[in-house]
């Protein structure tokens, strides 16, 4: 399906300017939808030919839709779009017309023009037109919210039409949250509430307000109510910025353990202040999530600052301990428990710091390599190098595969390069270790390489004894369920190629 933008790039001469409007119009118009009973429709003219194309469509939430089909990519001409010719031309909304029939459904079509202010404030050109639909074959006399409802769309339609509305999206706020659904009042030029519907009615008395909302000074009210007197202030004065005509942020209310959020909304149809329409949502429930979840991951960060320092307690006492063994063997046995238990907490120490259980694994695996060219026990100079990047990985995945490269990495540098008494000096090379990562949506391919002697002619990696190889083994193919190759360089050396699945069935 193509966008707002392809369409109305396509079938236009629309400026830039004039296409980001129209994408903020259809990102608030749910608003007007739902406040109509009506579909709403975006038409564009067409470069031209007098006929018009559909580059959105919004269906009510709280009446059934008048079209059952998708009308976006939707071109029309002649007669059908005589009521969004007038519109257009002469700048003004049509309502005029008899009802029309979409198969068996009955609608009532109205024509709303679209501007886009000047940088002087002016009404600019109509741009394009908002066909309002509604379907009729459910028509009953209207109860005194929907009265409500539609004196408020009517006044937003006529917005529309003079080029303020949708007014300007604040940072950070990416929907036109609350819905009309969740609560609504309307206030006179003065601030006072004309009319409170019941949900908002309920999310008031949650705050503490028990008595009808209908005749009170609502910012009055938004700082009585409010338990932080500041949170009060900023409530209040987004009312009063309303109703001068500007659009202020949401704001968020607390008091008696109630989160209720608002959206005041200027009304000022023609350019004539007439009073302010505030939306308003309980959010007790999310905002009490949103504080257990905070919580769970302070507390799950607290726990990997905890697992890492008992990490670097164990690795402190082994290394307290290898200093004490006076047989070779067993002192390099404790050193190599050492750089293991050390590398796990690196993992954990980054994810204490982290605000999920995911980490980014570039950084661990630079100071694991330095920290391999510094303690390996070789007398060559080993240069580390990475080339590509592993991103963001799991903490299961993690934690196994920085012990599998440490493993890898500790033996390239211990065990790939002769001591310099054995190289030949007019020919040395200068030793180098190079990780090689290549990252794609489903798996991870990691190659150690080295430049080094290479793997012996009888090597069997399945038959190999050493512990570190044993290891990397069993977490390859238990861990990560993934595949390790050992092999020969192909210019020399020895090379390790690790895949690991990062898509789990």
């Amino acid at each position: 399906m193509s966008t707002l933008r392809d369409l109305a790039e396509e079938h236009t001469r629309l400026r830039p300017i004039d296409i980001d409007h129209l994408h903020r119009l259809a990102g608030d118009w749910q608003l007007l939808s739902d406040l109509s009973f009506a579909d709403l429709l975006l038409w564009v003219p067409t470069d031209g030919d007098g006929s018009f194309c559909c580059v959105a469509q919004v269906r009510p939430t709280t009446a059934p839709t008048a079209y059952q089909d998708d009308q976006v990519g939707r071109t029309i001409g002649g007669p059908e779009v005589a009521h969004l010719e007038i519109a257009h031309r002469q700048a003004r909304i049509w309502r005029e017309g008899d009802p029309v029939w979409y198969g068996d459904v009955p609608a009532r079509h109205e024509a709303i023009p679209v501007r886009l202010r000047t940088a002087d404030g002016e009404a600019g050109e109509v741009i394009a037109v908002v066909g309002r639909d509604t379907n009729l074959s459910t028509a009953r006399t209207p109860s005194q919210l929907e009265l409500n409802y539609l004196t408020t769309a009517d006044d937003l339609a006529q917005m529309i039409a003079d080029g303020t509305f949708p007014p300007p999206r604040h940072p950070g706020e990416t929907t036109s949250a609350p819905r009309v659904g969740d609560g609504l009042v309307r206030l006179d030029a003065s601030g006072k509430v004309t009319y409170a519907s019941p949900n908002a009615q309920s999310a008031y008395r949650r705050l503490g307000h028990a008595s009808l909302l209908v005749g009170e000074d609502l910012a009055v009210l938004h700082r009585r109510l409010a338990g932080d007197p500041l949170e009060g202030t900023d409530a209040g004065n987004a009312v009063l910025a309303a109703l001068r005509g500007e659009a202020p942020p949401r704001r968020e209310i607390d008091a008696r353990g109630a989160t209720m959020l608002t959206r005041a909304l200027p009304l000022m149809p023609a350019g004539v202040p007439i009073g302010a329409l505030v939306l308003v949502r309980d959010i007790t429930e999310v905002r009490r999530r949103d504080r257990a979840l905070i919580t769970k991951d302070a507390t799950i960060r607290e726990i990997h600052h905890r697992v890492k320092n008992n990490l670097q307690t164990v690795a402190a006492l082994l290394r307290l301990q290898a200093r004490r063994v006076a047989a070779p063997e067993a002192r390099t046995a404790l050193e190599e428990s050492v750089r293991r238990v050390a590398s796990i907490a690196l993992v954990h120490e980054t994810l204490s710091m982290s605000s999920d259980e995911a980490v980014e694994f570039d950084g661990i695996l630079d100071r694991v390599a330095s920290a391999a060219t510094e303690v390996a026990a070789t007398e060559v100079a080993v240069r580390m190098r990475r080339t590509g990047s592993f991103g963001v990985l799991p903490a299961e995945i993690a934690t196994s595969l920085v012990m599998i490269l440490n493993e890898l990495l500790l033996n390239a540098v211990e065990h790939g390069f002769p001591p310099p008494s054995e190289q030949d000096g007019g020919t040395a090379t200068a030793a180098q270790v190079v990780v090689s990562v290549q990252r794609t949506r489903k798996k991870l391919q990691v190659t150690v390489a080295d430049n080094g002697r290479g793997l012996p002619t009888d090597f069997d990696p399945e038959q190999a004894g050493r512990l570190g190889l044993q290891i990397v083994r069993a977490l390859v193919t238990g861990e990560l369920r993934g595949s390790i190759d050992l092999r020969a360089g192909a210019a020399g050396g020895t090379e390790a190629v690790l895949v690991v699945p990062l898509a789990r069935v």
